[in-house]
């Protein structure tokens, strides 16, 4: 879910061809939840294929893939690893939330009520660990670079930011710029649902008057993932206390410190390898197509897709992406 500073941080509008030949690092899991919620059918059932093995993820991960790589991005994804101890309380309020979810979606299918019932369920989506090594797999055989982060998967998209080895953040979340991401890239989804947009950190920064510190204790005022945040302060609020230096009079019933640390010293690797490559085809057709019963020509069509656009790609060297 991330922190809301929607607020007080202003998107720049940006274009498609804006990033042509930029390195994003996009937060995998962010992305997959998207799909998840997103790729319904009418009564919220997501796409699955005869076994009952949900499908969505994979559906929105090769096309959406697929047509940045047409745009001329090429993507990084970054999963999640061992999330902080401090995290363990949203993580268990959000598994709570998609459980009464799921109890209103069931009671929705069986009124009747096909909108309400598409809204509930895209509120009840649960990443399984076969999902994830499928997701895994399957950008493997498109010849698309991940990275297994030790932690949060935006700390170390950022962290592969500071090393050059991406240009900007691709997500919904503002917790990248936390992290120090230079760059966050909103609206990727391709769906309409959400603008291209970019939050460049140093103008941000310099319109709200504030160093990255101060940010970060404005988004913990606000509440974060690792802290509930302070009764009745909103990013505006949170803003002027920080910057008239309040923070030391309001009734904290956490150890800020310790939520600082977590964005200014976070666990990432400099472990990874990157490396964009031809698609697998024959690869491609037996996981989705024979396996999961995709659609072979649709697939053998993203196939030639990923095959053009990569080979335009692996022509120039790695340098001149940045």
């Amino acid at each position: 879910m991330g922190v809301n500073l929607k607020d007080i941080v202003p998107h720049e509008p940006l274009d498609f061809q804006d990033l042509r030949g930029r390195v994003i690092a996009i937060d995998a899991l962010n992305s997959l939840y998207q799909f998840l919620s997103i790729i319904r059918q009418p009564d919220g059932t997501p796409l699955m294929d005869s076994h009952g093995r949900i499908t969505s993820h994979l559906s929105g991960l090769l096309y959406r893939t697929t047509r940045l790589l047409e745009y001329g991005i090429k993507p990084l994804y970054v999963f999640d690893g061992t999330p902080p101890v401090l995290k363990k309380k949203t993580i268990e309020e959000r598994r709570e939330s998609k459980k009464k979810a799921g109890e209103e979606w069931k009671k929705a299918q069986e009124e009747g009520r096909l909108e309400d019932a598409r809204r509930f369920a895209s509120r009840t989506s649960r990443f399984t660990d076969e999902m994830l090594s499928d997701s895994k797999k399957l950008l493997g055989f498109m010849g698309i670079p991940f990275i297994q982060a030790p932690s949060e998967g935006e700390a170390q998209c950022a962290h592969l930011c500071r090393k050059d080895d991406a240009w900007g953040v691709g997500s919904q979340d503002y917790d990248a710029l936390l992290f120090g991401a230079p760059h966050l890239v909103k609206g990727l989804t391709l769906s309409g649902k959400f603008e291209l947009s970019i939050v460049h950190l140093e103008n941000l920064l310099k319109g709200l008057d504030v160093t990255r510190e101060q940010l970060i204790d404005v988004a913990i005022l606000v509440g974060t993932d690792f802290n509930e945040g302070v009764k009745g302060i909103g990013p505006k609020k949170a803003l002027k206390a920080v910057k008239e230096g309040r923070l030391g009079g309001l009734d904290l019933d956490f150890d800020i410190d310790e939520v600082r640390e977590i964005f200014l010293n976070p666990n990432t690797t400099d472990d990874y390898n990157i490396e964009w490559r031809n698609p697998l085809g024959d690869s491609l057709i037996e996981f989705l197509c024979e396996e999961h019963e995709f659609s072979t020509e649709r697939i053998e069509k993203a196939t030639s897709n990923l095959e053009k656009s990569l080979k335009e790609f692996t022509q120039r060297d790695l340098s001149a992406w940045f």
